[in-house]
């Protein structure tokens, strides 16, 4: 028997299979199946402060910090002791910092930097932004906080669904014992030679040498590897391997204020200094050849005959610093312990007298010893030159220029001479004299 199959029922039985199969994506029969996914909120921002709440004699150049994990700061508001707010700027996303309590990193922030302009709100706004890993965001005061002052830091910062956290807590600064402010030289604007050192003077001896050397921070047009060096304990000088270049400008930045000097010794003030460093002019004054020679740039520009210091009193070895000019001084033995009217005792006017140390030693015009200029060694310790050769030389110099006194009988110039025989010091012993590694 032939079976009879209609078109019709393939075309249903077809249909069928394909709503059996569209059956079995579909929900069990149960009625369960996947629900649709949600993303689940933020963790909240977690902020910390770089001052611990209730910290005290913490100083008022500290940097404060606000780090956040999982977000962003939005905000800083420093207030002081009577709820008013102190203006400042914000500088965002540095790595994490890790300071100890009631303290900040050892690289703080210059107060004075990132003045910002009348009228700014204490509030810093900055863009929201998330990291894993933190951010560090530092508010920097427009004017610097006070010593022995209150001071309250709020911090607020948003996660990545822009949900705010805060973090907040308040400091006092140190009370100083008392304040100190250096003197130094060269005097701002001024021209000096290239022999002329850095100099600080503190009024007190220094305590922490590293901290206060960290923060007395020497640029140069021309760079150098100049370093510091501790004259003693209340006096530090910097000066380059050789001689400074020639025209270079330099800037020296004392940021002490709020810098801890020791024995309750606290900075009082930043200072800024700068000076230029003019035209190369390096003499060498050869007791044995009983020559002066005479140097511009890299040309000698002069040779004349001199009369150096006798066998009983020597001129000293080594680089000298012109120190001032006088074109006409009165010179007395007993500055230095020999009263006048003592054998070898004197006092005598002088005209052109350039001062190379501060031990009495000067280049100057001595017409006494015209006939032993060039053949002997007859002074009390000076460069004798001729009345008219001695006004040329002091016309020629400037405080800074360098006299290089090489072959003398008697010893190298050194701190019982005075204050600036730093190029006597061999480059490694200056180095050694850092208080920094």
């Amino acid at each position: 028997m032939v079976l009879q199959i209609d078109r019709r029922s393939v075309l249903a039985l077809g249909a069928a299979g394909v709503l059996v199969v569209l059956a079995g994506c579909g929900p069990d029969a149960d009625g369960g199946g996947s629900a649709a996914s949600t993303t689940p909120p933020a963790e909240p921002a977690a902020v910390t402060l770089s001052v611990a709440d209730g910290a005290t004699d913490v100083s008022p150049a500290t940097a404060l910090q606000a780090t956040v994990v999982g977000g962003s700061v939005t905000g800083i508001t420093v207030t002081d002791a009577t709820g008013t707010p102190v203006a400042g700027t914000v500088v965002e996303a540095t790595a994490p910092s890790t300071p100890e309590p009631g303290t900040s990193d050892p690289a703080t922030a210059d107060p004075a930097a990132g003045e910002s302009a009348a009228g700014e709100s204490a509030t810093a706004e900055t863009t929201p932004a998330t990291s894993a890993a933190g951010v560090t965001t530092t508010w920097t005061p427009s004017a610097p906080l006070g010593y022995g002052s209150t001071y309250t830091v709020r911090a607020v910062a948003e996660n990545a669904d822009g949900v705010e956290s805060d973090a907040s807590g308040s400091f006092t600064t140190v009370v100083p014992g008392s304040l100190s402010t250096p003197s130094i030289g060269p005097l701002d604007g001024t021209t000096v030679g290239v022999g002329m050192p850095i100099r600080v003077f503190f009024d007190e001896p220094v305590v922490n040498k590293a901290e206060v050397e960290r923060d007395l921070v020497v640029t140069s047009s021309t760079p150098t590897d100049g370093r510091w060096n501790w004259i003693s304990d209340s006096e530090v000088h910097f000066r380059p391997s050789t001689y400074w270049p020639a025209n270079t400008e330099v800037t020296l930045d004392a940021n002490l204020y709020g810098v801890d000097m020791g024995d309750g010794v606290w900075g009082e003030k930043n200072r800024t200094v700068s000076f230029t460093v003019g035209a190369k002019h390096v003499s060498v004054a050869d007791a044995a050849a009983h020559t002066l020679t005479v140097s511009s740039g890299d040309q000698v520009v002069q040779t004349y005959p001199m009369s150096a210091g006798s066998s009983a009193n020597p001129t000293r070895n080594g680089p000298h610093v012109v120190l001032e000019k006088f074109a006409d001084i009165t010179m007395d033995s007993s500055t230095f312990g020999l009263a006048v009217d003592a054998p070898g005792g004197y006092r005598t006017d002088v005209q052109y007298a350039t001062r190379i140390s501060n031990n009495g030693e000067f280049v100057h015009a001595a017409p006494w010893s015209v006939r032993q200029q060039g053949s002997s060694n007859v002074s009390h310790g000076c460069i004798n030159l001729s009345t008219e050769r001695a006004q040329w030389f002091y016309d020629f110099s400037q405080p800074g220029d360098v006299v290089e006194v090489v072959n003398s009988v008697g010893p190298t110039l050194s701190r019982v001479d005075g204050d600036i025989y730093d190029w006597a010091i061999p480059w490694d012993q200056w180095v050694a004299g850092s208080a920094l590694p």
